[in-house]
């Protein structure tokens, strides 16, 4: 399709957030993390003719920008959002959250470490500071929505909405907002939920913004390199402490150097001689010890669950649904039973290396696709092939 009518044809079927108003008369705030997507979104409602205004968070003090520019939340995409919504002609606003962030993401991050799990502050940053606190700013600012480029679909239907994988499903980010309260979900909007990656960047292009071809962020923000323990170590550098390593008997066979440095399913670092490759298969925060295992001692057959947002209805849990248990993952088939803000999952798929401090995300399936039933924290898990 010819670029200027692929562009009008992507603004047309984007014409309407369901908001029973006028455009102009409809005040949107577009969460504007200075990277393609949101800014595609902002320039999206411009076009459109809502009245918008871009909010930027500015959430740590980074000390060195990324070379790559492959962050979010750093000083230059706080200059690319300023940039776009000063060539859109939009009221932009920065939002300092270094202490909220500090404390509700980092800290936390830190805590999860150090009770030897595997945490995920993407999904802590989207439920505190982007959809509570955010959230209520653009609440206080009278806005009609508050609008993302996160890539999820949203249905809505007499006021009531519901979230969905998104069509493109290389960058679904659904997984990651299996927190969102039905109260944010009815007041969010995701517009680029129906179109792929490549879409959005053409229409970036299209209208010549200065992040068209800006690569996508991928480090944890404020982890520089993925080099997470050195975060840890700056921190709370007394988690260091050096412990055993044992086999499944319980035998001990060497060593470690800090539980911090070692994640469920980790293979390369345990520095044990083998005749098939060792993984590390449990991490026990409380005796400072790590277990290791065989591949097949790693495969995972139930799990249990603590502070559940559910957001499905108890019908839709009586029969079996796909479950997600890292963000990259296939969805598992898996039987779900709740109790209050627990559940516990028996998973039917063969899945390994899952670590508590991740996310459980339940979906069903229906005519519309994958829907968001919510999801949980993982506390425990329990091997297919270990007695305990």
């Amino acid at each position: 399709m010819e670029k200027n009518l692929y562009l009008y044809y992507i603004l047309l079927i984007m014409n309407s957030l369901g908001i029973n108003k006028s455009k102009k008369d409809t005040k949107v705030v577009v969460a504007m993390s200075g990277g393609v997507d949101s800014s595609v979104v902002a320039a999206l409602m411009k076009e459109n003719g809502y009245d918008v205004t871009g909010i930027t968070l500015k959430l740590y003090d980074d000390a060195k920008p990324s070379k790559e520019g492959r962050q979010c939340c750093a000083g230059q995409d706080i200059v690319d959002a300023k940039r776009v919504s000063e060539k859109l002609n939009i009221n932009h606003q920065i939002l300092f959250y270094q202490k909220k962030f500090k404390k509700e993401v980092i800290d936390t991050f830190i805590d999860s470490y150090t009770e030897g799990e595997t945490p995920i502050p993407c999904v802590q940053c989207n439920q505190t500071v982007k959809f509570r606190d955010l959230f209520r700013y653009a609440k206080d600012l009278k806005a009609d929505a508050l609008v993302t480029g996160h890539y999820v679909s949203r249905l809505q239907n007499n006021g009531h909405a519901n979230m969905y994988r998104a069509k493109d499903q290389n960058r679904d980010q659904s997984y990651f907002l299996f927190n969102t309260t039905q109260e944010q979900l009815n007041y969010l909007r995701f517009p680029l939920g129906e179109i792929d990656k490549s879409e959005t960047r053409l229409i970036a292009q299209k209208l010549k913004l200065n992040v068209a071809n800006k690569p996508d962020s991928q480090d944890i923000c404020f982890v520089p390199n993925g080099d997470y323990s050195s975060v840890i170590k700056k921190f709370r550098p007394e988690s260091f402490k050096p412990g055993k390593i044992f086999d499944i008997s319980g035998s001990q066979i060497g060593d470690h150097d800090g539980i911090i440095n070692y994640t469920i399913g980790q293979r390369k670092g345990i520095k044990i001689s083998n005749d098939k490759p060792l993984y590390v298969i449990k991490i026990n925060a409380e005796n400072n010890s790590i277990i290791v295992g065989e591949k097949d001692n790693l495969i995972i057959k139930k799990i249990k669950l603590r502070e559940l947002n559910v957001l499905g209805k108890n019908k839709e849990f009586e029969d079996l649904i796909n479950i997600k248990v890292r963000s990259t993952g296939k969805l598992l088939k898996a039987r779900v039973k709740i109790f209050g803000k627990i559940a516990e999952v028996e998973i039917l798929d063969n899945e390994t290396g899952i670590s508590p401090g991740q996310a459980c995300v339940f979906y069903s399936k229906d005519d519309y696709g994958d829907k968001v039933l919510g999801g949980g924290w993982i506390d425990q898990t329990f091997n297919k092939n270990l007695s305990t």
